[in-house]
């Protein structure tokens, strides 16, 4: 008797502690696969934090799916394929996320997508992955990017460089994915268009002295040097050393060497007239919904990629509502459904209004702070492309090319 009496007790009290203890609050994960190590580092971390505070207006409208809260799991690719293959694995293999934000830099888009997100059935959306090998992947609709390819970029600076009647340039890249891809646009274009690449020079990052590099295209008689590479890596470099010695009348730089650090770190006057060229930004009623949001943030909203960041993971989460599950499978279809017109305008931070018109049944198109998405057969978008000068020590927006 005594031995049933201690047995009703300890189930009792079993019970007691189930109905008092809390619920475990379920979380569906996002992995953050962000090279915030390594070449783009110096702006890499405003695109994780305009990750987050998408992450953050989610979870205040009442979460994903059934209340569950979604989390974001970084993983640090550090802008090089060798490092991201083993960042997305522990994303896909060892955390589970359900799908992936990232990565930024090309290369380690790549990488990240054929070791682990394609074999394990998990969407990416790239922020910032502009080369055109990223469209080339044979990836089972599952890597998408919400930024301007430079199958784009290279050909309206090409146009530009055209119209200002530059028509002999040597150029100089980064050896990756990057930049042969926005070189190779880049030319294509320059030479149908009736300009001539004196010397093509693939530089390495990393590297003390480039002088090397910068002594073969001056030889070739080229006064303009287009740099495809990274402001805080070998294309920075070149482009001090090349100021140092006096080397060429006329620098133009990719979105790779766009960030604000290019004027910061630098006599400012000794860019004066440098041409640059980078996605248009966003304008209009989905921006300003953004603006408010990153300013009571304490973010600014227009650093580099901070729009495109934003938005890859609002769209993620609501292809993980749409799908309804957290299950990896059907978010690629989801993400087009809700990504693509036709269907009700939800703005950057309407969450809440999204889960309404998802549950019941309403097609929803999300207007993007960095512009329209309207991801197209292997996952690109469409868009314009601005030109920057810098005049006075500063870089002054020219607005659209060829406009």
């Amino acid at each position: 008797m005594r031995n049933i009496k201690k047995t009703l007790t300890l189930a009792v009290a079993a019970s007691t502690l189930a109905v008092a203890a809390p619920a475990i609050a379920q979380e569906v994960k996002i992995g953050f696969l962000a090279d915030v190590t390594g070449p783009i580092a110096g702006f890499a971390p405003g695109m994780v934090e305009a990750g987050n505070l998408a992450i953050t207006n989610i979870n205040e409208q009442g979460g994903v799916l059934d209340g569950q809260d979604l989390v974001s799991v970084l993983a640090d690719s550090a802008c090089d394929g060798g490092a991201a293959g083993p960042a997305a694995d522990r994303l896909v293999n060892s955390e589970q996320v359900t799908a992936i934000f990232g990565a930024y830099c090309s290369g380690a888009t790549i990488a990240g997508a054929n070791s682990s997100a394609i074999p394990g059935n998990v969407v990416m959306i790239s922020p910032a992955s502009t080369a055109p090998a990223v469209a080339e992947l044979e990836d089972n609709d599952l890597v998408y990017r919400n930024v301007v390819p430079d199958s784009i970029q290279g050909v309206e600076a090409a146009n530009l460089l055209l119209d200002q009647g530059i028509t002999e340039v040597g150029m100089t890249y980064v050896n990756n994915d990057y930049g042969s891809g926005l070189a190779g646009a880049f030319e294509e274009a320059f030479t149908a268009g009736g300009g001539t690449v004196l010397a093509n020079v693939a530089h390495e990052d990393g590297k003390a002295d480039y002088r090397p590099e910068i002594g073969q295209i001056e030889a070739s008689g080229a006064t303009t040097l287009v740099i495809y590479g990274y402001e805080n890596a070998g294309g920075g470099a070149i482009l001090n050393q090349a100021i140092e010695a006096g080397s060429f009348d006329q620098f133009v730089g990719g979105d790779g060497m766009a960030g604000e650090a290019l004027v910061a770190n630098r006599d400012a006057g000794s860019l004066e007239g440098m041409i640059l060229t980078q996605a248009a930004p966003a304008e209009g009623p989905a921006f300003d919904a953004f603006a408010a949001i990153t300013e009571a943030a304490g973010q600014d909203p227009t650093g580099t990629y901070v729009t495109t960041s934003y938005d890859a993971v609002f769209l993620l989460a609501l292809a993980i509502e749409k799908a309804g599950t957290a299950d990896r499978d059907g978010i690629a279809a989801a993400l087009r459904e809700v990504a693509n017109a036709p269907g009700e305008t939800i703005l950057p931070g309407e969450w809440e209004k999204a889960k309404e018109l998802i549950a019941a049944g309403t097609d929803i198109d999300y207007e993007g702070a960095s512009g329209t998405i309207e991801f197209d057969d292997v996952g690109d978008v469409a868009g314009a492309i601005n030109y920057y000068v810098i005049e006075g020590g500063e870089v002054v927006n020219k607005g659209l090319i060829g406009q």
